[in-house]
């Protein structure tokens, strides 16, 4: 019994020491208001392994989770700067375990070309990563153009349009400028996002059958001509 027992924990030894594998945190600056804290592997810092969060300038975080061998796995929270939980979603399984009530104050809007009715049943689409921290790698897609970088930021907004499938992937995406009275600018974006997980969606749904969905989410302009959300 006593040779059974060492060999148990002369392999336990072997896999630990054969298996971990070190890691450190690298800090990545993801837009002017958050930055990103990233384990990665000590051996190759292109691979992400272990934990990871997405913090305001307030030290607020507004995503948490795990990788393993660069990808999201299990169960990962997100929230808005000030806090507020706003979705749960396991990567795993691939499943969306919570996701906070939306109401008027929201940067977002949704569309559907449809008429609907007072009985209809309607869900909006969803991203994973929550209404807050999923859609920042849109926002990174844009930057004003030099020609128009002396724009007034108070008189300006933007509105990024999203079309997302009823198959729940994204179909279009185009940039609104908007600024003063009249001066209304469109960009046509292209739609090969870097991840492919940030063209997948949730889509929504009418009386529980897929549609298409234009979402509209509110921005600003910041001092460098990139977006940020309210």
């Amino acid at each position: 019994m006593l040779k059974v027992i060492t060999l148990f924990i002369a392999l336990l030894f072997y896999f630990n020491t054969g298996f971990a594998q070190e890691t450190v945190v690298r800090k990545h600056r993801l837009t002017d208001q958050v930055t990103e804290r990233i384990s990665v592997l000590k051996s190759d810092k292109s691979t992400r392994q272990g934990l990871y969060q997405a913090v305001t300038e307030k030290d607020i975080a507004v995503a948490s989770g795990s990788f393993d061998h660069d990808k999201k796995t299990g169960l990962w929270h997100f929230y808005d700067p000030q806090g507020q939980l706003l979705q749960n979603y396991d990567y795993t399984k691939k499943a969306l375990l919570f996701e906070a009530p939306e109401d008027t104050t929201s940067n977002l809007r949704y569309f559907v070309d449809k008429t609907l009715t007072d009985t209809d049943r309607t869900a909006k689409p969803v991203k994973a990563g929550g209404r807050y921290f999923g859609y920042i790698p849109y926002l990174k897609m844009f930057k004003l153009p030099e020609d128009l970088m002396g724009i007034s930021r108070a008189a300006s907004y933007v509105a990024i349009e999203l079309l997302v499938s009823p198959g729940g992937r994204l179909a279009d995406f185009k940039v609104h400028l908007f600024s003063g009275l009249n001066y209304h600018k469109v960009f046509n974006m292209s739609t090969d996002m870097p991840n492919e997980e940030d063209k997948i969606f949730i889509p929504a749904t009418v009386n529980g059958d897929p549609i298409g969905c234009r979402i509209m989410i509110k921005c600003w302009i910041n001092n460098d001509g990139g977006l940020e959300l309210p």
